[in-house]
């Protein structure tokens, strides 16, 4: 980094179009920024089964029902092991890349693509890459630089609107629902077109998971807000380890956005729009019409 910031040279991995617009609002790039960590998965919980007892202890209302287990709540039998080393290295990656960032003089990185790779010898391979840009005269920040995985011209709209990135934010939830004797059912040729519940609460609570997950890194941050770039779920299934030939299924969902907030309040907020009256009484509007030929 102390070679490319006396080169005076700098590189970058915006279009011709980020560029300008990055140049358009007073920033400029110092640099290509990278951060990566390999991590190896270890533990990941989830080594039991929340919903393994259905279908064997009733009561007088029939077999009891399964329940759908998320990494945010905790628990023996959920995956939050697995989430919070998932976090823990795309923070890795983050943070180093940040620290390319600061030993580049930059402000931020726009444009981040984060990235998740198997590594050859083993483990997975995190990556963060973006471009760093500055604000010529502006003094050092006081905080860590931001982070965004916006485009150049979506960074420079945000700030000619008076706002400005935060960080980026993550939201990751892994839920897990074993296959209860109604959503086994309920999936049978023979139950015609009808909703199969438990995949439907599967589905729902991993994201709301995930979602809130996401908010607390934006208040965090400091941020009033956060705009979504990417929301992937996965899907996938595996054998009961509680119960031989059940199944269970499992929700990954990550949420990836950048966190923003206000620096100022633009001139075109401040000005209030004029309030166009079209009156219905036809005399009324022969009038204005008159009125406006005369001037």
């Amino acid at each position: 980094m102390a070679e490319i910031r006396r080169s005076g040279t700098w590189g970058s991995a915006l279009s011709t179009d980020e560029f300008t617009s990055i140049r358009s609002v007073g920033f400029e790039p110092v640099g290509q920024v990278l951060g990566a960590a390999v991590y190896n998965i270890g533990y990941t919980g989830g080594y039991g089964c929340a919903g393994a007892w259905t279908g064997y202890y009733g009561n007088s209302f029939g077999p009891t029902r399964s329940v759908t287990q998320v990494s945010g709540r905790g628990g023996v039998t959920s995956f939050a092991p697995l989430v919070q080393a998932l976090y823990d290295a795309r923070h890795t990656a983050i943070n180093r890349m940040v620290a390319e960032c600061t030993a580049l003089g930059g402000h931020g990185v726009v444009g981040v693509n984060l990235s998740i790779g198997r590594f050859p010898a083993g483990g997975l391979e995190f990556k963060a890459i973006g471009t760093a840009v500055r604000a010529p005269g502006a003094p050092p920040p006081k905080k860590a630089p931001f982070t965004s995985d916006l485009s150049g011209q979506d960074f420079a709209k945000l700030i000619t609107r008076g706002w400005v990135p935060a960080g980026l934010a993550l939201g990751i939830s892994v839920a897990a629902r074993h296959d209860d004797w109604l959503t086994v059912g309920q999936t049978r040729w023979s139950s015609g077109n009808a909703e199969v519940a438990g995949y439907t609460e599967l589905v729902h609570e991993g994201r709301h998971d995930a979602r809130i997950q996401l908010e607390r890194e934006v208040r965090r941050q400091g941020a009033e807000g956060v705009v979504i770039a990417d929301m992937k779920m996965r899907v996938s299934e595996r054998e009961c380890p509680m119960q031989e030939g059940s199944r269970d299924h499992i929700v990954e969902t990550t949420i990836i956005g950048t966190s923003i907030a206000r620096f100022s309040v633009s001139a075109a907020q401040e000005r209030k729009p004029s309030l166009a009256v079209l009156s219905l009484d036809p005399q009324r509007r022969q009038a204005a019409r008159t009125r406006i030929g005369r001037t």
